[in-house]
């Protein structure tokens, strides 16, 4: 289910980055898009990991630096069938993670300081489980065509704004697009991408909780890492770039209210729930 529901989603952002190419500049208009989609596409799967290790401050580890988390991210990798990832570790007292690769030959996953300190043995490797599900999912590809399309319809947007402002981009004849229909474009373009966007991601972190759940063996560990990272991220929110906040496991910017509607992830209880669901199906305790 989740994987058909990316998948109409990411329909959802083509059409509309084309129909907004439309009309802006007729079919040429069309293809401009998808190719500058295509490019910013290609940029992204191949160095958007080292941009994003690189926003957050993350130094990769050894074994000796880090022997627990390393040593849980091994057998987890192991158990799950996949390529060790490089591990990284972020020097912040907010507890979260994180996970990056366009593939799980070029993977790597990120803890903060302040995850190892509150979390013990079992919950770590839920959380690890968690990236490592991502991983496997190949959801950081997913997320980083999002989010380039999102981007590249924010910026067909502000093409029509200034072409409107300059008199330009009009089509001559009948099919050119209303002055009503332009503005309507800009504002509403964007707004829904970004909302597409954030379902694609939610949708994501469900199927993460349930994949990571599998291969650490235990959906309660999962379950009780993440409300201890609920509290520990509203006390001590991270200062992060707010385009990155929907790779880590949970918010790491403060928000609550109406802001919640507009989260890149979806409600804690609600995957504290399915987790616990989980493990009654299992007979888990």
């Amino acid at each position: 289910m989740n994987v058909m529901k990316t998948t109409f989603l990411l329909t959802v952002l083509t059409l509309i980055l084309v129909y907004g190419g439309g009309m802006l500049a007729g079919q040429g208009g069309m293809m401009i898009a998808l190719a500058f989609a295509l490019i910013m596409n290609v940029g992204a799967y191949w160095y958007s990991d080292k941009i994003v290790l690189r926003m957050s401050h993350a130094r990769q580890v050894t074994e000796a630096e880090a022997p627990e988390l390393y040593s849980v991210v091994r057998e987890l990798a192991t158990r799950a069938s996949l390529p060790m990832p490089k591990v990284y570790v972020i020097d912040d007292p907010s507890p979260n993670a994180f996970a990056t690769g366009r593939n799980p030959s070029h993977a790597a996953v990120a803890a903060t300081t302040g995850i190892m300190r509150i979390l013990d043995r079992n919950e770590l490797a839920g959380v690890m489980a968690h990236e490592l599900a991502h991983v496997g999912n190949r959801d950081i590809l997913v997320g980083t065509i999002a989010a380039t399309m999102a981007g590249a319809i924010s910026m067909l947007a502000n093409m029509a704004q200034w072409a409107m402002i300059f008199g330009g981009g009009h089509r001559d004849g009948d099919n050119a697009p209303h002055p009503l229909v332009m503005v309507l474009m800009m504002i509403l373009a964007p707004l829904a991408a970004m909302l597409v966007q954030m379902a694609i991601s939610r949708s994501r972190e469900y199927g993460a909780d349930e994949g990571g759940a599998k291969i650490c063996g235990n959906p309660l560990w999962l379950a009780s890492a993440l409300q201890k990272l609920e509290r520990g991220t509203a006390v001590q929110p991270m200062d992060v770039n707010p385009s990155t906040a929907h790779m880590y496991i949970v918010n790491p910017l403060r928000g609550g209210g109406i802001t919640a509607l507009f989260s890149t992830h979806p409600p804690m209880a609600e995957r504290v729930a399915r987790l616990e669901q989980m493990a009654a199906s299992w007979g888990r305790a």
